[in-house]
């Protein structure tokens, strides 16, 4: 009998930590973006900005980090200092936005899984260039055909893009290295 017992609680446990770690492999779900919300970078309601928002979700963090723009979403992941324990980054699907104006509340798009318009018009939360994200190709088509720019992926979007001061200076020769790699790698 203690034998039949011990071997139960060994199953038991067994299958509730692989319970446990499937809960902790699925990335948190976006929240939905409210008043409340402050930008990491500018300190300012994100609200008070026009263009796609980003959220990202860090192991380290309670609550999710806001930006005023996607293009500081995507900074986060490439500055040294950041947290780099990141479980999910969100950034507004701009082809379900309402508008520029208007980003959307609850219109996220998991970052690695979207399509990004870089080099286009439309400037950011913040007056700079922007990284627009799509869910959806034939979406960030049409938005290159009345802003300009051209379509990449999360990691093709260039370090020097993202972190340059005017962000204008896109680079579009092959020796920009990996755009993932932090600096100083």
């Amino acid at each position: 009998m203690k034998c039949r017992s011990l071997a139960f609680a060994l199953l038991l446990s067994i299958t509730l930590g692989g319970c446990w770690e499937k809960q902790a492999a699925e990335p948190p779900s976006p929240h939905r973006m409210t008043a409340e919300d402050i930008g990491r970078y500018c300190g300012m309601n994100l609200f008070e900005h026009p263009g796609p928002k980003g959220q990202i979700f860090a192991a380290s963090l309670i609550e999710p980090v806001w930006f005023s723009s996607v293009r500081d979403t995507i900074a986060f992941t490439m500055l040294p200092d950041e947290p780099k324990d990141i479980q999910a980054i969100y950034v507004s699907d701009m082809g379900k936005a309402p508008s520029w104006d208007k980003p959307g509340a609850d219109n996220w798009v998991e970052a690695r899984k979207a399509l990004f318009v870089i080099g286009s018009r439309a400037k950011g939360g913040m007056g700079g260039d922007e990284a627009v994200p799509f869910s959806d190709r034939a979406a960030a088509e049409k938005f290159v055909g009345e802003n300009g720019g051209r379509i990449v992926t999360f990691d093709q979007v260039p370090r020097n893009y993202v972190l340059s001061s005017d962000g204008a200076k896109e680079s579009t020769s092959a020796d920009d290295g990996d755009a993932r790699r932090p600096p100083n790698e």
